[in-house]
């Protein structure tokens, strides 16, 4: 055990390990530390100040999940958009699981959205589970308000794939959607384009959110019938 993995350890909560390895299937519970979001934030945050970061940034593969999250978390502060850039694409190949995947998008992407967008296009076209996931991810995080495009639902609702957690971010896209660009969106269930499950999880989704209207929610559950 490295120096690095013996202060993760020190942040170590084994009931959370067993809670949160029960939402990680396929994943190795020996994987899997057991440290609490905030926690792990928070040693991120002065770990990215160490020139060992540096050096951990560069030693892929990592052992431990949290290992995956501290790295995704590092990229994530990156300033430098090329740069930031450059470590996300090395690091996508690596991840194996939802929650390094979802963990937020680094700040300087929000600047470079004319230049983002082919990137984020070859992700979605990619064939790797968690390289759509984070695509689409994007995609949710800075295209669905001031830049959006209806071509973009298009993009996503477009996909096709038998991933869970390709499908279960596509529905999270969608009832997102829904909620920023109804007029847009709508017609993707009317016109029942999605399959049968992304459709239905779109309108589970949509009618739990808080940003949808009652109204909406009511429509919305029309929609469910004979799908």
């Amino acid at each position: 055990m490295d120096e690095l993995q013996q202060e993760l350890f020190k942040l170590q909560d084994l009931k959370y390990r067993n809670f949160h390895s029960k939402l990680m299937p396929g994943i190795d519970k020996e994987t899997i530390i057991g440290i609490h979001t905030p926690v792990l934030r928070k040693f991120a945050k002065e770990f990215a100040k160490t020139e060992a970061a540096e050096a951990f940034l560069q030693e892929l593969p990592h052992t431990y999940y949290e290992e995956n999250n501290l790295h995704m978390q590092l990229i994530s502060d990156i300033k430098d958009y090329e740069r930031c850039l450059a470590e996300v694409k090395r690091f996508l190949p690596y991840i194996n699981n939802w929650a390094t995947c979802d963990i937020p998008r680094p700040k300087c992407f929000a600047k470079h959205k004319t230049e983002l967008l082919p990137v984020i296009k070859e992700w979605i076209a990619s064939g790797n589970t968690y390289t759509i996931r984070y695509g689409i991810g994007t995609l949710m995080s800075f295209y669905l308000d001031e830049d959006f495009k209806p071509e973009y639902i298009e993009l996503v609702a477009s996909v096709q794939s038998e991933e869970y957690y390709v499908n279960m971010m596509i529905a999270w896209y969608l009832a997102t959607a829904l909620a920023k660009q109804w007029d847009a969106t709508i017609p993707y269930l009317e016109e029942r384009k999605l399959s049968p499950w992304v459709h239905r999880k779109t309108i589970q989704k949509a009618v739990e959110s808080y940003r949808i209207t009652d109204e909406q929610k009511v429509y919305l559950k029309t929609l469910r019938e004979n799908c």
